[in-house]
């Protein structure tokens, strides 16, 4: 199977791989990785449970994903999975 790929700088290829979807068991909604995403791929998502009002991050516009995965090497809990893009 053949994914897409580009070039770095010094002609190396490389496979970028996009956000697929957050943990929402791990994630705990410390919000560096809506902060670190330049592109507007993730955005809080509220969840109500008991009348706690929890704050957690989401997916909210894939597309847009560019394919660094620094959301998911900001997040220190593991909770994003990424995937490459079939071309």
């Amino acid at each position: 199977m053949a994914f897409i790929t580009g070039l770095r700088r010094g002609k190396k290829e490389w496979t970028p791989r996009f956000v697929r979807s957050i943990d929402a068991e791990l994630c705990i909604g410390c919000g560096r990785c809506i902060k670190i995403c330049a592109h507007g791929v993730l955005a809080p998502a509220e969840v109500d449970e008991e009348e706690t009002a929890k704050m957690f991050a989401a997916v909210e516009n894939a597309d847009e994903c560019i394919g660094c995965e620094a959301c998911g090497r900001t997040c220190k809990k593991g909770a994003f999975s990424f995937e490459p893009l079939v071309a």
